[in-house]
């Protein structure tokens, strides 16, 4: 997946208004003498998988053009405690610039890192990790990316590029399997179709009825393990709710296809990155 640069620009530029407001950083003004120089490192105090380090860049450059910039490791590289990731130049330009591109490679990484875990937890089972949309407003591509960063896939990206079928949809449609032939009639057989059922009971109507994927919604891994007997390949199954690193690997041992969790984007915690700040040093 690939993020549009002018989309994230737009984003960046709009976080940075909102720290720096009308006036700007009036401590970095008033306590840093305009000619002092000096060289920012963007380190990685805990271990973790890296993410929006591009993004956390960018900011740097937005705020002063002319700052110098030094990428040390890409997206997608797991790093131990310490490592250096990039170092950036001058001196009140960083300071205006750091708290917003450290929040955002923060959480980024904080995702990426996430993912990673629940990646290595199901090593050799065959399913994939992928993530929802219960993103952060404004921050869906980044974060999407960094599931990616973190060996994971992604789930659709937003409303208009899959179906997925849920309860209140169901209930507004009568059925499962009504709701399923409902959206193939609409959208036809290039669109993904994809329905939640809580029942296995449900699973050979909504296959019939033309669904791609079907999401097994807080089933236990034996009901996982039934259905994916029954539905013998016929359509992919992923399975959600409740997951954690405790959980998943039975879960993926139950031979699902995709596993969906939404706190990799909306809960996982933010990976500990600073800059380290020496002056007199460009």
């Amino acid at each position: 997946m690939t993020t549009d640069a002018s989309a994230v620009d737009s984003f960046l530029s709009a976080a940075l208004a909102e720290d720096l407001g009308a006036v700007g950083d009036i401590t970095s003004v008033h306590v840093v003498p305009a000619a002092t120089m000096a060289k920012g490192v963007v380190v990685a105090r805990a271990a973790g998988c890296i993410s929006g380090l591009r993004a956390a860049l960018r900011v740097f450059s937005l705020v002063d053009g002319s700052t110098e910039i030094i990428q040390v490791v890409e997206d997608g590289s797991c790093v131990p405690a310490g490592t250096a990731l990039a170092t950036v130049g001058s001196a009140r330009s960083l300071l205006a610039a750091e708290r917003v591109a450290l929040n955002i490679l923060g959480q980024l990484s904080g995702v990426a890192t996430a993912t990673r875990a629940l990646v290595d937890h199901t090593q050799g089972t065959g399913a994939t990790i992928i993530d929802t949309r219960k993103t952060v407003p404004g921050m869906r591509a980044l974060q999407k990316a960094a599931v990616l960063d973190g060996g994971g896939g992604n789930h659709r990206m937003g409303l208009y590029d899959a179906v997925l079928i849920k309860d209140n949809h169901i209930a507004a449609a009568g059925s499962p399997a009504a709701a399923v032939r409902a959206a193939r009639l609409g959208v036809g057989p290039g669109v993904s179709v994809e329905v939640e059922i809580d029942s296995v009971t449900d699973l050979e109507s909504v296959i019939e009825a033309g669904a791609n994927i079907v999401l097994l919604d807080n089933m236990t891994p034996a009901h996982m393990a039934d259905a994916v007997a029954q539905a013998a390949g016929r359509c992919r199954l992923e399975a959600s709710g409740g997951i954690t690193l405790a959980t998943v690997r039975e879960i993926a041992e139950s031979g699902v296809d995709l596993i969906s969790v939404g706190w990799l984007t909306h809960s996982a915690p933010a990976l500990d990155v600073a800059l380290d700040f020496e002056t007199d040093q460009l």
